[in-house]
């Protein structure tokens, strides 16, 4: 596994935190500030059986805003699901804080909203499903930015025609009150 060095901690640590905080479907109270490097390793448990522990965290998925879109768990062949790793969405799982208060004692748990078979019925985590999900995400995201320019064009265009008509309508008024002052000075 690798892990964040000394100098990437602190910035991943600092993305997660507005990540984790709307992650979770679960979570008490958002604790503001996550350490990335506390969190891999964290204990995995599902919702169903909250003291059994089918794994750890593997990895952290983040997107092109830095924000978590998912977990990668080890299952570590618990619970005969297979010596696998497994993405999970963000909202399908919360994360506990125990011993917040300080660094050298923070301790995470996840807790997974599925069951043992949903589980197993989420991506594996491999070279395929990785390749797959950025493409997926670029092609996401080039659909944004193409449907926003659009978006911003009709905007603008719209917004051009309104004011043609405004200001008709002001030139018409303007006419309008000049031969009514006219009429009525004669």
């Amino acid at each position: 596994m690798t892990r964040p060095n000394a100098l990437t901690r602190p910035l991943v640590a600092a993305l997660l935190a507005t990540g984790l905080a709307s992650a979770g479907t679960a979570q008490a109270a958002p604790q503001g500030l996550y350490s990335a490097d506390e969190l891999l390793d964290a204990e995995v448990t599902s919702r169903e059986a909250p003291d059994v522990v089918i794994g750890e965290v593997e990895d952290l998925l983040l997107d092109d805003d830095m924000r978590l879109r998912a977990l990668v768990i080890d299952t570590g062949n618990l619970l005969d699901m297979g010596e696998k790793q497994y993405v999970i969405e963000a909202g399908e799982f919360s994360v506990e804080t125990r011993h917040g208060d300080r660094l050298d004692a923070i301790e995470y748990r996840v807790t997974v909203d599925l069951d043992e078979s949903a589980i197993t019925r989420q991506p594996e985590y491999t070279d395929g499903w990785w390749s797959q999900a950025r493409q997926n995400m670029q092609q996401a995201w080039s659909d944004t930015r193409e449907g926003a320019a659009s978006a911003w064009e009709t905007t603008q265009e719209g917004a051009s025609r309104a004011l043609d008509r405004i200001g008709r309508a002001l030139e018409a008024a303007g006419e309008r009150t000049q031969r009514a002052a006219e009429d009525s000075a004669q």
